[in-house]
């Protein structure tokens, strides 16, 4: 399980933050050696893991392994959650018995540390 500076977030949250395409993608940044969103250099110290993507080829499916920044990744799981709560009964009903969306939320607040 994928984890922002030390705590475990959900696979499902972390699958709602949206990427560049791999055409757009620089081979730094496929490798997780520069933030996937804004191409910045990243270290081990200073990189959120994103978990494994599949990302489908014609004829079968490569694993990526995305890292973002700490700004970048905080703005992508804000967007996530902009998108996520309101077509998500548990949100519109509740907001804190949502496991992703609260795993959304944490990711925000544990990036902009």
């Amino acid at each position: 399980m994928a984890t922002t500076q030390g705590t475990s977030a959900p696979t499902a949250a972390l699958a709602l933050l949206v990427f560049p395409g791999l055409a757009d993608l620089s081979e730094q940044q496929v490798r997780g050696t520069a933030c996937v969103w804004s191409g910045t250099p990243i270290s081990t110290a200073t990189a959120v893991d994103l978990g494994e993507r599949k990302i489908r080829l014609l004829d079968g499916a490569i694993s990526m392994f995305p890292r973002g920044c700490h700004g970048c990744t905080a703005e992508a799981a804000r967007t996530a959650l902009l998108a996520h709560a309101p077509v998500c009964e548990q949100c519109v009903d509740d907001a804190d018995r949502c496991d992703t969306g609260r795993a959304l939320r944490q990711i925000v607040r544990e990036c902009r540390r």
